[in-house]
């Protein structure tokens, strides 16, 4: 029950946290307070039944045997409310009090005492009176003198200064609420502006991001751990894009072996033996579309099994050192790997860098005389890798077909390839948002540029 009525909203919890705090110091505040005003009042009563008992006193003679009252100038006004006790026995009482009173019964209880001290009793019409007995010191006689003290006007005063401190209490409270969800309010306003900016910016998968120095340094942790997350979004989505890219690609030869098969076998009737080919035509390229989607989607698998980094990102540097290591470079032939500025991290997977870089790299190194240089560079958004080498250079008139299928600038020069190597790299670059280019003014040698968006 407690829990359905407490406030969904942060701003709201927070508000009634500080609300419930504030309530208990001022309940505590203001009982102590009201506390000390009523003893403050009941002493300020007690001193002025003392101060009359006094002057009273000064009118009872004890030096001789029998205790006598002098009539004084002001003797009305020192007998009102003022008992006098020779011993136990009543001398005077008020004019206006019955004998069997609780006032006078009080009084006569307090002076049979003998000594000083003082009570509270309750007198007609629920009054509350206050009484002081005060022993006459010299002579023989025992004599007492208790005076009374009507309490209303000192409970009035209490109970004025307890209504003005609880309407105080109660102005204090709703003003701390307001200022607390005002405060609150303001306080949550920047998480609530990023809140919006993070979801904006993961929609459209910006590269907009929250760590730009400055605010409290909550915010900024805040702010870090948004960056962190529309990080591996933005890397998610390139990794989606990039397999949806490659699966599409990838399906779309054998797809059209087998169309290409349907077509022909129904362009006029077939033999048996024809139709068995077609059959294992089709049957090829189907079992070849499932090498393919098994052989990415297992890669796509074993990527998001990674924990050490995002999905579809990469260390540039160690791999391309792996790389460097694994070459199977001629003697005279040294890879060098250089790396400008800290850690360098592409928005790809490890696996899908070497195939881009892969062809590029054994280009370099069949044509490198003696060093091939792979080094690696940050520009905004982005990761750099540039592939020198100091071969001879890409012949000018083939500049322009470099990165056609099929095609070599010299199909004598002992290589197998197909021609194939230096348009795979780009494709797949190209389907992650990234590019391959071929540095025509470099010289000498070759320079290919890798570029790829960063993790």
């Amino acid at each position: 029950m407690l829990r359905a009525l407490a406030p969904r909203t942060l701003r709201g919890r927070l508000s009634l946290v500080a609300l419930t705090t504030a309530a208990l110091l001022i309940t505590a505040l203001t009982v102590v307070f009201n506390t000390v005003v009523e003893r403050h009042l009941r002493h300020q009563a007690d001193d002025e039944l003392r101060a009359r008992a006094t002057a009273v006193a000064a009118t009872v003679d004890t030096s001789g045997p029998r205790v006598r009252v002098l009539e004084t100038a002001n003797d009305q006004l020192l007998d009102t409310n003022v008992w006098i006790y020779a011993g136990k026995r009543l001398l005077e009482k008020p004019p206006a009090t019955a004998a069997g009173s609780p006032p006078t019964r009080t009084a006569g209880r307090l002076a049979a005492r003998g000594a000083p001290d003082c009570a509270t009793v309750r007198a007609e019409g629920h009054r509350s009176v206050r009484l002081c007995a005060r022993p006459v010191a010299g002579g023989d006689a025992e004599a007492t003198v208790v005076t009374a003290l009507d309490l209303a006007p000192y409970q009035s005063s209490a109970d004025t200064l307890l209504w003005g401190s609880l309407i105080l209490d109660a102005v204090m409270l709703v003003c701390a609420y307001v200022l607390t969800r005002l405060a609150v309010g303001r306080a949550l306003r920047p998480v609530r502006t990023m809140t919006d900016q993070a979801t904006q910016w993961s929609a459209v998968a910006s590269e907009t991001r929250f760590s730009t120095g400055g605010g409290p340094v909550e915010l900024a942790r805040l702010g870090t751990s948004l960056d962190a997350l529309l990080d591996r979004i933005r890397a998610v989505l390139r990794h989606e894009r990039q397999l949806t890219g490659e699966l599409s690609h990838e399906l779309r030869t054998p797809l059209t072996r087998i169309i290409a098969e349907l077509d022909w076998w129904r362009s006029r009737p077939r033999s048996a033996a024809e139709t068995r080919a077609t059959h294992e035509v089709i049957d090829e390229a189907a079992q070849s579309m499932r090498t393919i989607c098994d052989t990415l989607l297992r890669d796509a698998r074993d990527t998001a099994a990674d924990t050490s980094t995002a999905p579809g990102t990469a260390g540039v540097v160690p791999v391309l050192r792996r790389m460097a290591q694994r070459l199977d470079t001629p003697v005279r032939v040294k890879a060098v790997v250089a790396a400008e500025g800290g850690h360098h991290e592409a928005g790809v997977a490890p696996a899908f860098l070497e195939r881009v870089v892969s062809p590029l790299l054994a280009n370099a190194v069949r044509h490198a005389r003696s060093t091939v240089t792979v080094s690696v560079r940050h520009t905004p958004g982005a990761v750099v890798i540039d592939i020198t080498d100091d071969g001879p250079g890409v012949p000018e008139a083939f500049v322009g077909e470099l990165f056609q299928p099929g095609r070599r600038a010299d199909p004598g020069d002992g290589h197998h390839g197909a021609g194939l190597g230096l348009p795979l790299a780009r494709r797949l670059a190209r389907s992650a948002g990234g590019e391959v280019t071929y540095d025509a003014g470099h010289a000498p040698g070759a320079r290919f540029t890798v570029t790829l968006p960063a993790g």
